[in-house]
């Protein structure tokens, strides 16, 4: 099976969108400044990491929340976040109808993550928004986590690292890469 990987932009005090997510604004009042260094600012060393992210996922896995903010008019249209890559979604309730790339889980992250491994096979299961990776995190399934530091500070909004309980989680960085766009890329192993 391949790793169980979370890949986001965050800023420097830990938020991944910024205030007042919705469907209309998915990366929350002024959150657009995280994703500046791929829309504009992207270097070599930028997309070298995007292309070895983007080659290695096999599946992804994120919660409704992210669906129902960026599928349809106004996000990805009828893909998924990579393309056709299998993507599942964990919910309580599926939506009546939905593009074919996207399977719906109802029965937990574990779950969720033994499909999307199983489609993957060897190629990472990538993790779409915040609680997906806070969940998988709990249940001692995410693997790896990649964090492209943006130097800004939000002051609010959605943070990668909340509801992680009271136990610390132990990490090995893997690489730091320093990117001329100002983007720090941060991957750490979390040890088990």
């Amino acid at each position: 099976m391949g790793t169980v990987a979370v890949g986001m932009s965050m800023s420097l005090d830990g938020f991944v969108t910024g205030p007042h997510d919705s469907r209309k604004y998915p990366l929350g009042e002024g959150g657009e400044v995280l994703h500046e260094w791929l829309w504009s600012k992207a270097t070599a060393a930028d997309q070298a990491v995007l292309q070895e992210m983007a080659d290695g996922v096999g599946a992804i896995l994120m919660g409704r929340r992210s669906y129902d903010f960026c599928v349809g008019d106004g996000g990805w249209g009828d893909g998924g976040p990579a393309g056709d890559v299998p993507c599942f979604v964990l919910t309580h309730k599926p939506p009546a109808e939905s593009p074919d790339v996207f399977t719906f889980v109802t029965d937990g992250v574990e779950s969720a993550i033994a499909q999307a491994q199983a489609v993957a096979g060897d190629k990472t299961v990538g993790l779409h928004g915040a609680t997906a990776a806070q969940q998988a995190l709990a249940v001692g399934l995410l693997d790896v986590i990649q964090v492209h530091l943006v130097p800004v500070l939000l002051g609010g909004g959605v943070r990668l690292f909340d509801l992680l309980g009271a136990d610390p989680v132990n990490l090995v960085r893997d690489r730091v890469v320093e990117a001329g766009s100002g983007v720090t890329h941060l991957r750490y192993n979390v040890v088990r």
